[in-house]
């Protein structure tokens, strides 16, 4: 075996050094610093000692990292922090720059053959290759030391050439060096391919926690030979057959059990645990068709773009996932027994798959506790998201399919069945209606409609001859999908919206009219007021919603001056502000379109629902939460009282809500479109404060209350705390979009917007400069990395505002399309009560706060002095405060995390890219998570709480008292500990225990060792259980007479057994709903008073009546026989009628007495003689 000091002296001894040196300087793509690269050269050239016996000290610490570090960092551009701690010394040395446009991977070789092998097989593979690239190949290598070792003058043109040498003997042996092979290489050959593409800056985060297990394992020999790795479609193709063949597809392309452990859970990896072996799991894992991974109780999901279809159709919604279906399990289970709502929360950047897996999710959440697909619940259901899939997905650059609608999906289940599914949404990106950003397209239902309609469907519509790019909203330069994918999309589109009882027809003549009103134009005439160049569009569109095109035109071309005492002014408006106008109309008519839809959505529901979690009427959607008045005042006082309002409302509501719930949330993606709007803004601060909730779930709350209960010992992980992002957006005094309130109220422009933030926040260390500077951008440091704001749009979609003289249009009174008037009915009832348009501005978006705050804008009370108007709510806060309602609601359930990553950026089937992979695993500190859940206490439970769930677990003898305390569980935990194999085979994750004041402290290890010596006892005992009753059964029946076959039972719906009453029943909280409902614990409800009459033959007869005995009765001295009449007074005790004979009144049961009989009609008269 040719040893690493035998290759370092053939390869050339101190030229890779300088090899390694030059690498870095052109991966940053800056000009070379010479003084700076001659000290770097003269450290390495001072470790490296010309190569000894025990290899090149310099390829050392580079794979061991401290100390290559040091000599790295006497360039002002690099970044040593970023070099990460290989498993594999030698093989892989990684190095990024500040200005990540190349992350450069340079292999070394650590292979058995010898290095006249190595070079016969590059000089083949160099034959085969045109020009430069064998020029490169045959350079010698004298040569090129004697080029590095000269003045420092000329180095950076040399050293430039010597990189486009290297970088084509990468793309040489990138068939011997594949990304997943176990020829080492690693990540080198799908750096060098793919790292020039890659684009955006790295994530702001500190440097990576120290190493936690001991030095890795010498390398193990390599395969002599690697054959080329196959296509992905043939990857893809082989992963719908056996497992077999994929098996050995990915083995034959280096990509299988060599590319990393094939593990199912991320604990259990052996060896270092860094970075790069996590990375080289997940990459084993999906190259055999495993895009599920565990990190204990965390799953993540990799989106390898191999289904974008809709996951709640028939067809779709059998496919397997049974990792999505345990965790659905654990869910109701954990809702069953504590009565807990629980909640899966999906995060992830964009196109991470997120909304797809939340439809799995569903689709299991009603397999498990809702009766299957095929009951009327989960049909509603389906058609409802199949209808909102188009209206609220649009092609982006990140993602073709993303979903522009967050959604939270709130399903009340009841001793695990469910009975009520609630869908609340959170639209944001209302501006893409009328003006998509640069390169991306509009909602994908506008195309869809394009493509689906009939030639009588386009001229009902006045669509005739129109097509995408003659429709300004839809003038885009992505490209297109194919026609008969559109129409055929369209068509279940429509067939949904019947399901839902929505006519199609009066949604495509909104949707028709928000097209057609992109194509007005207007222009200023000779006096400067508006006048419409599209006539027709305009007539057309006034057409479709029910309004004359003149009164159309009055409402976007004239204004109405704020009310004085006395009487109002208009005044014809400019053609920007009609132009404006046109706009705010067409998103408040899509967006409420949206709205709509989703209140019908949530209609059906199940008889016995009562409070909902986020607003108090399950028929509304959050749009319409109360609680968001909070946001609708501005001003001191009055928007104090009105938060404290309603964030009593909300405790109450969570309080008092007596079903839990299990939640399904998909929320905003991170997101780096460049330069980004204020869309991307709010939704990148849902990410970051999704990033904050699961720090605090998972990092912060194990590290405080381990500290709070003297539990030593334990693991504190660095993690990235990104707070001060937080607060840098959302402050209320200074935060970005505090200030955005200001300067919308100041009517400012958004080159003082962006110089008031930076002169507040000036070294704030999350706001930076945009490159190149530019007077309306700035940039922030997310959690994913920096993203440039362009705050051009700012102001105009902050507000959100549309005049109340257009919305004047659609009254009853003028307007003949019922739904364009159902759209506005808040707001038209607001103006009906302040008697007209005044000058006030409604928002565009359907809140009911903002309906509110205009309608006490108008003046709606004459005789009073007129009060300040008060401005209505905006876009960031009303989002900001819908926000706080789900976080508030978060927090009183229990989180299930499910973290999402992309395979790569280009949305290739079955392609991973280590890079996109590895950028996504920092961001999201699945590396630190790792390291807890191996290492740390992320579990905690009360002493009762653990006596309760591992009953099992303990001795007959044990008392109640000794289960409940400290000191019983710590016995348990032992002899568990003591006689336990570990979690998994050959697992390096910690089995231990702690016990805190109140807690026990359980590792992950420990608690699947629980959880499987849990399943075994209840195993064996229902196994014994079964084995006695089978027994007494047949014993039974070989002594009886054959019985009658029973009438089976029907199997109940959910698959849980029913909680213990003793676990889940709380006295107190029992004696406070009774309070509430007004019921009396210590006395029965009184029964029902009994009828007072009887129905014989369809007519109801009342007391007293006249029965005839039907069988003889003698008792208490009262003989009755058969035909006797007697008199029927009324009803008595149960099955009894009080009857008078004898004088007495006696009870008699019904079946002595016969039917009463109905009065016979009286016939008719006869006819009268003629």
């Amino acid at each position: 075996m040719l040893s690493r000091a035998r290759v370092w002296s053939a390869r050339g001894g101190r030229s890779d050094a300088r090899r390694v040196t030059a690498g870095i300087y052109k991966a940053v793509e800056h000009p070379v610093d010479s003084e700076a690269l001659s000290k770097a050269q003269g450290c390495l050239r001072s470790r490296c000692g010309g190569g000894g016996a025990d290899g090149p000290p310099c390829l050392r610490h580079v794979a061991a990292g401290p100390d290559v570090r040091g000599c790295l960092g006497h360039h002002p551009l690099l970044r040593p922090h970023r070099l990460p701690h290989f498993g594999t010394a030698g093989r892989v040395a990684t190095f990024a720059s500040r200005t990540p446009r190349l992350l450069l991977h340079i292999p070394v070789s650590t292979d058995s053959r010898t290095q006249t092998a190595v070079d016969q097989e590059k000089k083949e593979e160099t034959l085969e290759e045109p020009g430069e690239r064998r020029q490169a190949a045959h350079r010698p290598r004298r040569a090129r030391s004697q080029r590095l070792d000269a003045s420092s003058s000329n180095e950076a043109v040399h050293l430039q050439r010597r990189l486009l040498s290297l970088s084509s003997e990468l793309v040489t042996l990138r068939n011997h060096l594949h990304v997943g092979g176990a020829s080492g290489g690693g990540a080198g050959a799908a750096g060098a391919a793919s790292g020039t593409s890659s684009s955006g800056s790295q994530p702001a985060v500190p440097p990576r926690a120290p190493l936690l297990l001991p030095p890795p394992a010498p390398a193990p020999p390599l395969q002599p030979h690697h054959p080329p790795p196959p296509p992905p479609e043939a990857r893809w193709r082989a992963g719908s057959g056996s497992g077999t063949a994929t098996a050995s597809a990915c083995a034959s392309a280096g990509v299988g059990a060599g590319a990393g452990p094939d593990v199912d859970d991320l604990i259990h990896l052996r060896g270092p645990l860094t970075e790069d072996a996590v990375v080289r799991a997940l990459q084993a894992r999906f190259y055999q068709n495993k895009f599920y991974t565990s990190v204990g109780p965390i799953l993540i999901a990799m989106n390898a773009y191999t289904d974008a279809g809709n996951a709640l159709t028939p067809g779709a919604a059998r496919a397997q996932r049974p990792e999505l279906a345990r965790l659905v399990h654990d869910a109701v289970r954990h809702q069953a027994d504590t009565g807990c709502p629980q909640a899966i929360i999906l995060s992830g950047v964009s196109g991470s798959g997120k909304t797809y897996a939340s439809m799995v999710l569903l689709r299991r959440l009603f397999d498990v506790a809702g009766g299957g697909p095929e009951t009327d619940a989960f049909k509603h259901l389906a058609a409802a998201f199949t209808v909102l899939r188009s209206l609220g997905t649009a092609a982006t650059h990140a993602n073709s399919h993303s979903s522009r609608i967050g959604h939270f999906i709130e399903v009340q289940v009841t001793d695990g069945a469910l009975y009520r599914t609630k869908i609340h949404c959170y639209f944001l990106d209302q501006t893409r209606v009328v003006r998509p950003p640069a390169g991306e397209r509009n909602y994908h239902i506008f195309y869809q409609m394009l493509a689906g309609l009939t030639s009588d469907e386009r001229s009902q519509l006045h669509l005739d001859g129109y097509t995408a790019n003659d429709l300004r909203y839809l003038a885009s330069s992505h490209p297109r999908r194919p026609e008969a994918e559109d129409g055929a999309r369209f068509h279940a589109w429509k067939s949904c919206l019947g399901v839902l009882g929505i006519p199609f027809l009066d949604v495509l003549r909104v949707l028709a009219a928000v097209l057609l009103l992109g194509n007005v134009h207007f222009s200023d005439n000779a006096e400067g007021t508006a006048e419409p160049n599209g006539e027709a569009e305009l007539v057309a569109a006034g057409s479709l919603l029910g309004v004359g095109a003149a009164a159309l035109m009055r409402g976007l071309g004239t204004r109405c001056a704020p009310r004085a005492a006395r009487g109002q002014a208009r005044a014809p408006a400019s053609a920007a502000a009609a132009a404006a106008a046109r706009d705010a109309l067409a998103k408040a008519l899509y967006c409420r379109t949206v709205a709509t839809i989703v209140r019908r959505a949530n209609s059906l529901k199940r008889l016995g629902s009562t409070l909902g979690t986020l607003s108090s009427d399950s028929n509304e959607s959050v749009h319409q939460d109360a609680a968001s008045r909070r946001a609708s005042t501005a001003g001191g006082g009055a928007r104090g009282r009105a938060g404290a309002r309603s964030m009593a409302a909300l405790n109450d509501a969570v309080r008092h809500a007596t079903d839990g719930f299990v939640g399904i949330l998909d929320m905003f993606g991170f997101e780096d479109a460049g330069p980004s709007r204020l869309e991307h803004l709010c939704a990148n601060l849902c990410a970051e404060t999704m990033q904050h909730f699961y720090n605090t779930h998972v990092f912060k709350s194990s590290a405080e209350s381990c500290r709070e209960e003297g539990v030593t010992g334990a693991l504190e992980v660095e993690y990235v705390d990104n707070v001060p992002c937080i607060d840098l957006v959302s402050s209320l005094r200074t935060g970005l979009l505090a200030a955005l309130d200001v300067e919308c109220a100041a009517r400012n422009t958004a080159e003082q917007y962006v110089a008031r933030i930076k002169s507040a926040h000036r070294g704030h260390p999350r706001l930076a400069e945009p490159r190149p500077p530019h007077p309306r951008r700035f940039a922030v440091r997310h959690y994913a990395g920096e993203v440039t704001y362009d705050a051009s749009d700012f102001l105009d979609a902050n507000r959100d505002a549309v005049p109340d003289e257009l919305l004047a249009a659609f009254d009853t009174r003028t307007c003949e399309f019922g739904f364009a008037t159902h759209l506005f009915g808040a707001e038209l009832k607001a103006l009906a009560a302040a008697g007209g348009p005044a000058g006030a501005q409604f928002r565009a978006s359907p809140t009911a706060g903002g309906a509110a705050v205009a309608a006490g804008a108008l003046g709606a009370a004459p005789p009073a002095p007129p009060a300040p108007a008060a401005a209505p709510s905006t876009l960031t806060q009303d989002f900001h405060t819908r926000l706080d309602n789900l976080l508030r609601t978060l927090v009183h359930a229990r989180p299930h995390f499910v973290r999402c990553l992309r395979a790569n950026s280009t949305e290739t089937p079955m392609h991973f890219d280590r890079v996109t992979v590895a950028r996504q695993v920092r961001a999201l500190q699945i590396l630190e998570t790792v390291q807890l859940m191996a290492s740390g206490y992320p579990h905690r439970m009360r002493f009762r709480a653990f006596s309760g769930r591992y009953r099992a677990l303990w001795r007959r003898s044990a008392s109640g008292a000794d289960r409940e305390s400290g000191a019983g569980c710590a016995r348990v935990l032992r002899s568990v500990a003591a006689a336990a194999a570990p979690p998994a085979p050959a697992s390096p994750a910690a089995v231990r225990w702690a016990l805190g004041k109140r807690h026990v402290f359980l590792s992950e290890g420990m608690r699947q060792v629980l959880e499987r010596m849990r399943r075994a006892r209840r195993q064996a005992a229902a196994e014994r259980i079964q084995a006695a009753w089978r027994a007494q059964r047949a014993r039974a029946v070989r002594g009886a007479r054959p019985a009658p076959p029973a009438r089976r039972r029907p199997a109940p719906i959910a698959g849980t057994p029913p909680p213990d009453p003793a676990d889940k029943c709380d006295p107190q909280l029992v004696k406070r709903t009774c309070s509430l409902f007004g019921l009396d614990l210590e006395r029965p409800p009184p029964l029902p008073p009994s009828r007072a009459y009887t129905v014989a033959n369809g007519v109801k007869l009342g007391y007293p009546q006249q029965r005839t005995v039907a069988a003889d009765w003698d008792e208490a001295g009262v003989r009755l026989r058969v035909g006797d009449c007697v008199l029927a007074l009324g009803a008595a005790r149960r099955g009894h009628v009080s009857v008078q004979a004898g004088g007495r009144t006696v009870p008699v049961p019904h079946a002595v007495l016969g039917p009463p009989r109905a009065p016979r009609p009286a016939p008719p008269p006869p006819p009268a003689p003629a």
